[in-house]
């Protein structure tokens, strides 16, 4: 089976009266996060860029639900990256709608002519992501970035400027949450990431971080920083760059803890800017010249 079975895979529906379909219609994202507990559960993926990302990292599709204006138009490149990267995965139900019947589902205007839901990954453990870096890693540490905005935003900018990875503590916004997802492009499913428990953070993460051979830099407004591009940071084998929430910004103890508190040089009566434009520029900064 080299691609969609179009007479057994795509069905043909006028109602959400399929169970199969219950996915789209009957559970949040926090529901679906749990449902398979203990095991990962589910995330909807939505937009075909999104949904072909998906696929190419090798996340498990359930069930996909199209519209009929978009099948000819976007399922070509969808077949396409199925085929060629994993074809055990073809058999599951694309379900077929028309734009009135798809109107019904909450955020409609958003889904861009598809949504898919996949199965989540285990994610890797904070001393099994490490060890998988580079020797001379950078990567992003996210601290309670409740925004899906922001958060999708950072990983996008993450991909783009290089970094190795990111860390995301549990109290953050779900980097596969839909809205995550969308903003990102995608690119939540090609950056290494793994989450760091909101407890143990509190309690002793900046210093788990630095037993594994990391030194840390908190972007905060102190007067005691350097600015982003200080050599000091070049200097540094493994580099975590931390990152607060827009408003309260990172806890006082993980400034604190951290090797450098580091700022991006601002204009007069500027202060700050927001936490995924404050991320790309210091990714940039951190990442040049290292490759």
């Amino acid at each position: 089976m080299d691609r969609i079975d179009r007479e057994n895979n795509l069905i043909r529906i006028n109602a959400f009266d399929d169970p199969r379909l219950k996915l789209f219609t009957d559970y949040n994202e926090a529901q679906l996060f749990h449902y398979y507990e203990p095991e990962a559960g589910i995330f909807i993926a939505e937009s075909p860029k999104v949904i072909e990302r998906a696929i190419r990292a090798g996340y498990e599709p359930i069930a996909m639900l199209v519209e009929e204006k978009a099948l000819e138009r976007d399922l070509a490149d969808f077949e396409r990256e199925l085929a060629a990267n994993h074809d055990h995965l073809l058999d599951f139900p694309i379900f077929v709608a028309q734009s009135d019947l798809l109107r019904k589902l909450p955020g409609y205007n958003l889904l861009r002519g598809a949504i898919c839901a996949f199965r989540r990954k285990k994610r890797p453990s904070l001393r099994e992501f490490a060890a998988a870096l580079p020797k001379h890693a950078r990567v992003g540490v996210l601290e309670s970035v409740v925004n899906p905005t922001n958060v999708g935003a950072i990983f996008r900018s993450a991909a783009a400027l290089g970094m190795d990875g990111v860390l995301i503590t549990t109290d953050s916004s779900d980097p596969l949450y839909r809205r995550s997802g969308r903003v990102s492009m995608g690119t939540v499913f090609q950056v290494p990431w793994t989450y760091l428990d909101q407890k143990l953070w509190r309690e002793k993460g900046v210093a788990s971080l630095q037993e594994l051979g990391f030194k840390t830099a908190a972007m905060a407004l102190r007067d005691n920083t350097v600015d982003i591009d200080d050599p000091v940071l070049k200097e540094a084998d493994r580099l975590a760059v931390i990152l607060g929430s827009e408003g309260p910004g990172l806890l006082p103890q993980t400034i604190a803890e951290s090797d450098y508190t580091i700022k991006i040089p601002m204009a007069e009566r500027v202060d700050s800017l927001n936490v995924a434009a404050a991320s790309s520029l210091a990714f940039w900064e951190v990442k040049k010249g290292l490759d």
